[in-house]
């Protein structure tokens, strides 16, 4: 993972999902080319939300969802392994 792609990635958590929206757009405001979106287990369908909710109403001509990634990752749990799904949502400036 680069340094500018760790930069402009947005860990989806706890916090209202227009708090992240508004994250990615001032991302976008700012002159970036591109900005992921990323979570982890039960914050996945709200980092969908993000991404959709971005693109159809705050930045409908400026970005597009590029590219989704889905994958999983093992923790630790009390000593226990558990599989957690991830997903990273690239979003990028419209050509």
């Amino acid at each position: 993972m680069s340094k500018d792609e760790k930069k402009n990635a947005i860990y989806i958590g706890k916090k209202g999902t227009m708090n992240y929206c508004l994250v990615v757009v001032t991302i976008f405001n700012k002159g970036e080319e591109e900005c992921t979106i990323r979570a982890r287990g039960r914050s996945i369908s709200k980092a969908v939300d993000v991404a959709e909710i971005t693109k159809h109403r705050f930045l409908p001509d400026i970005v597009e969802i590029a590219d989704v990634t889905i994958g999983s990752e093992v923790l630790d749990s009390d000593g226990q392994p558990k599989t957690v799904s991830t997903i990273d949502i690239l979003m990028k400036r419209k050509v």
